[in-house]
């Protein structure tokens, strides 16, 4: 289930009134954890098992690694073989495979190597992640063990964030769900507010700017050096409204049930450098790989050559996250190099000039247009003609996979969204008159100029 289809709004509504008709706490957690079972269960539902028993694996391992003195470590690690001996059978068994053919097929050149015909568990790291945030929390004495299986299981289940995050800590998320809320109606109204502003990123930009972007890497050898430019500035664009669109989503169907999860971006494409805009694209990811494997590096303590062999390796790993391909391993080592040998503060400078802001905050984004070429291109082969083309600086007649009037409308509505992110919270819910009058807005917005095809999520893939 997706959430830009019928499918997903119908469920919606229905949990979300169950969910207040409920008067009493562990009613509600129980409607919520069997839902996000259904919710999951509508993509593979077989895949419901390994998540089933990584949440036993963790559960168990919390109370015993908190219970225990001697042991701690011992089940600490038990829980984190588990996990990661799942993502890495299912998301990087057959890559590892892969790349060793060559060499097994020159001593055995009869050999076949047993490649898994499997589809990978939607939102496979994500979950991962966060479940393995909770032994390690526990292990490092910050979250007390959570002793409510039921909880717990929802704390690693919860529809909103399930298959794309945030990637949420235990801190944040268990004591909410043994909390009861009482119905607001300032949290419906920003709930719905926000999940519109994240279908408007969804429908209106990211699906349609993807026909363009698509019909580009499909016929790059035959596109202007001009073309392949815009599609990859519009590739920006769609990854970063598909991807904050669902977290806008995720983040307003919890907020109207009064639940709140943190926040995962902040609108990155203003970053004057690399490192700013880390800290303000996939914030749950950046900050996960900092406090549990930057630090327990070293991080910055052992010296300036350490930290930047930590910054490249956790980038590294990042890239690898995201995909059992080369492709989003370079995509991660250009930024780890970037970083490293370019190490910006990472904050917002106080304005002193405007016109060298804008610039810095405009070369970031070429920058960060580049790489997610290779995000994008199915293989480094692909990636590198493509960037290679462009330098190529190819003449000819402009083609697009759209026509004029849908390319204008989308370069509209992508500035209408860089101008007014992150802006509508504060005061579109004030007034019910405005809160009303948004919602209808985005509503026909959406309607008349969304795609529905109910496209994935590009990180569902992850």
């Amino acid at each position: 289930m997706v959430f830009n289809s019928l499918q997903f709004l119908v469920f919606f509504m229905v949990v979300s009134i169950l969910y207040y008709q409920i008067k009493n706490q562990m009613g509600r957690v129980w409607l919520l954890l069997l839902s996000s079972c259904y919710f999951y269960m509508t993509f593979v539902p077989v895949y419901i098992l390994i998540l089933g028993f990584t949440i036993v694996i963790d559960y168990i391992a919390g109370i015993l690694i908190a219970s225990s003195t001697a042991n701690k470590k011992a089940w600490l690690t038990l829980s984190i073989i588990a996990n990661v001996g799942i993502l890495v059978f299912y998301k990087y068994f057959n890559f590892l495979l892969g790349n060793i053919e060559p060499l097994i097929t020159q001593v055995f050149p009869h050999y076949e190597l047993p490649y898994m015909n499997i589809i990978l568990p939607i939102g496979l790291s994500f979950h991962t992640f966060q479940a393995m945030s909770y032994t390690i929390e526990v292990y490092r004495g910050n979250q007390k063990p959570e002793r409510n299986f039921v909880v717990y299981a929802l704390y690693v289940m919860y529809y909103p964030q399930l298959v794309a995050g945030p990637i949420e800590r235990p801190q944040n998320m268990i004591h909410q769900f043994h909390e009861f809320k009482e119905y607001r109606w300032d949290n419906v109204k920003e709930g719905l507010a926000r999940m519109a502003w994240g279908f408007f990123k969804k429908v209106v930009i990211a699906d349609r700017v993807a026909v363009e972007v698509d019909y580009a890497f499909a016929n790059h050898h035959s596109l202007s050096s001009w073309s392949l430019m815009a599609a990859a500035m519009l590739y920006s664009f769609q990854i970063y409204c598909d991807f904050s669109g669902y977290s806008d989503i995720a983040l307003g169907a919890s907020r109207l049930m009064g639940i709140t999860l943190m926040e995962n971006f902040n609108e990155p494409y203003k970053s004057k450098n690399i490192t700013e805009f880390w800290t303000r694209w996939h914030i749950s990811l950046s900050s996960w790989f900092r406090d549990y494997v930057y630090i327990p590096l070293g991080g910055n303590r052992k010296g300036e050559v350490r930290k930047r062999i930590n910054v490249f390796f956790v980038f590294l790993l990042s890239g690898l996250w995201h995909g059992a391909n080369w492709t989003f391993v370079a995509w991660g080592s250009l930024h780890g190099a970037l970083v490293t040998l370019l190490p910006g503060k990472g904050k917002k400078d106080p304005t002193k000039n405007p016109i060298a802001d804008a610039v810095f905050i405009c070369l970031n984004f070429i920058i960060v247009t580049f790489f997610w070429i290779f995000f994008r291109a199915s293989n480094i082969k692909t990636a590198t003609t493509y960037i290679a083309e462009i330098f190529s600086f190819k003449g000819g007649p402009a083609k697009f996979g759209m026509n004029i009037t849908e390319l204008l409308f989308s370069v509209s509505f992508i500035i209408i969204m860089l101008f007014r992110e992150n802006k509508f919270k504060s005061h579109l819910i004030r007034k019910d008159i405005f809160f009303t009058a948004y919602l209808t807005l985005m509503v026909l917005i959406c309607y008349f100029f969304g795609v529905f095809g109910e496209n994935q999520f590009i990180y569902f893939q992850f």
